[in-house]
């Protein structure tokens, strides 16, 4: 689990959280005298999960959280359930050729949040993340994946390149994400089950993983631009392999 202590909020976003069992809440603070529609779907959800509520004067809320549009509900964070690989492998079933996302070192939290929220988005059977070198699931990530942080399961190794080798043997195929390719993506039909690994805008995909990978492959972009961010590129590969998965 993440260490990572930390408050999200806004009335959407906290209703997320409690609606995903993944997504550990320590507690909630709500504004003294609220009024809105949610109000009593909150108190609900925060009872069957036994999270306290906790009214509080808007100027706590301000001390936590700053200036912005709280909307009278601030809850904290105790972090997202992190899944062990070898338990989601014995509990995949690979003949239904599944598609994992490896993240070899993605540190910007807005990246990871919008990966994450991509993911959710292309029903990607998981996520992987290193457990050095990348972006915690805090209150940034878990607002930039509009409340998704945990609808995919996320796997937090020790060691990329071992979980990759172990995946191979399951009969995964793996892709690195690579603007230099040759081939892109519109030419692979992903029909296997596929890893997808993408590395960080600053140093790319390490040199030893990217050798453990099957092939590499590019997105075709315009030469006036040198390249789209991790998020972006991840979101293109993933729509991309559920576009042609669905017209077959």
């Amino acid at each position: 689990m993440s260490e990572n202590n930390d408050f999200i909020y806004g009335i959407h976003p906290v209703e997320e959280a409690l609606n995903n069992p993944d997504v550990g809440v320590e507690k909630i603070y709500m504004r003294q005298g609220l009024k809105h529609s949610k109000v009593s779907t909150l108190h609900e959800l925060a009872s069957a999960r036994r999270v306290p509520i906790v009214e509080t004067p808007g100027k706590k809320l301000f001390e936590m959280v700053g200036k912005v549009n709280d909307q009278g509900v601030v809850a904290q964070l105790s972090g997202v359930v992190y899944t062990e690989l070898e338990d989601w492998l014995s509990q995949t079933d690979v003949s239904g050729k599944p598609v994992v996302l490896v993240l070899s070192e993605i540190e910007d939290t807005h990246n990871f949040g919008a990966i994450l929220r991509s993911a959710a988005a292309a029903e990607t059977a998981a996520v992987i993340v290193p457990k050095h070198r990348q972006a915690p699931v805090n209150a940034t990530v878990f607002k930039t994946s509009a409340g998704t942080a945990g609808m995919v399961p996320i796997i937090r190794v020790t060691n990329i390149n071992q979980s990759i080798e172990l995946l191979k043997e399951h009969g995964f195929w793996f892709a690195a994400l690579d603007g230099n390719s040759e081939k892109t993506i519109w030419q692979e039909d992903f029909d296997a089950p596929m890893g997808i690994v993408i590395g960080s805008e600053g140093t790319g995909i390490r040199q030893k993983t990217a050798e453990l990978c099957d092939f590499s492959l590019s997105i075709p972009v315009s030469p006036k631009v040198e390249s789209l961010n991790a998020s972006v590129s991840a979101a293109i590969v993933l729509f991309e392999i559920r576009r042609k998965r669905l017209s077959q």
